[in-house]
């Protein structure tokens, strides 16, 4: 990978990847091996989650366009290797949790992919990117399992969780907004997106290329 020219996105716009059941099989070790080398980085570079929950959903059976798809990853990372999440010191306490679902996303399963971001004041904290454990009949119901799965992952059924949802607004334990498509920051999480989307919402995210240069430049302005 020393060699490799580097991407802007860690996938390939609207990039839908299937089991590929007539594609030419690659070993699985090798695969594993990268697969469980990018989860260890997704801990803290959000904008590596969606793609590599993705491959990892192959990791039983993969293929060469499979390992395709997750070689992109590292060329991305090769272009982003000092990007990282910058947290200030003055963070209020107030949490914000965004979440999203791209309706049956699984070409496998016709499953929907629940995505999340939760922000401590107005830094990301914890993220997620799940394919959902039951089948969606409408965009409606998977983005009721996805709303649930931010709020009490341990929901089972739609009517649960429409009813758990309800009662924490009703106490005012929380309160629900409707975010338009253009800022709605979980998207990042659920499909591939177009590379201006994807980068304008990764800086929604707060993510930052923290070279040295950079990370004196804002240690400097958060002294201001």
């Amino acid at each position: 990978m020393d060699s490799c020219d580097p991407v802007d996105t860690p996938i390939v716009d609207r990039l839908k990847l299937n089991e590929d059941p007539l594609g030419i099989p690659v070993d699985q070790t090798h695969f594993r091996s990268m697969v469980n080398a990018l989860m260890y980085l997704t801990a803290s570079r959000p904008d590596l989650v969606f793609a590599v929950c993705m491959c990892a959903r192959y990791h039983a059976s993969p293929t060469k366009n499979l390992l395709e798809a997750l070689k992109r990853v590292f060329w991305y990372l090769r272009g982003t290797i000092n990007w990282g999440l910058w947290y200030l010191k003055n963070t209020t306490m107030a949490l914000t949790a965004y979440t999203d679902a791209d309706h049956a996303g699984c070409q496998d399963t016709q499953r929907s992919t629940s995505g999340s971001a939760r922000f401590l004041g107005e830094k990301l904290v914890s993220w997620s990117s799940k394919k959902q454990k039951s089948t969606a009949i409408s965009t409606t119901e998977a983005e009721y399992i996805a709303m649930s799965g931010c709020c009490h992952s341990l929901s089972k059924h739609i009517d649960i969780r429409h009813h758990f949802i309800h009662e924490q607004v009703k106490k005012c334990v929380v309160e629900l907004y409707f975010v338009t498509t253009d800022y709605q920051l979980a998207d990042i999480f659920t499909k591939a997106l177009p590379r201006e989307l994807f980068k304008f919402l990764l800086t929604r995210l707060g993510m930052k290329s923290v070279t040295p240069k950079t990370l004196k430049r804002l240690q400097e302005g958060e002294k201001e």
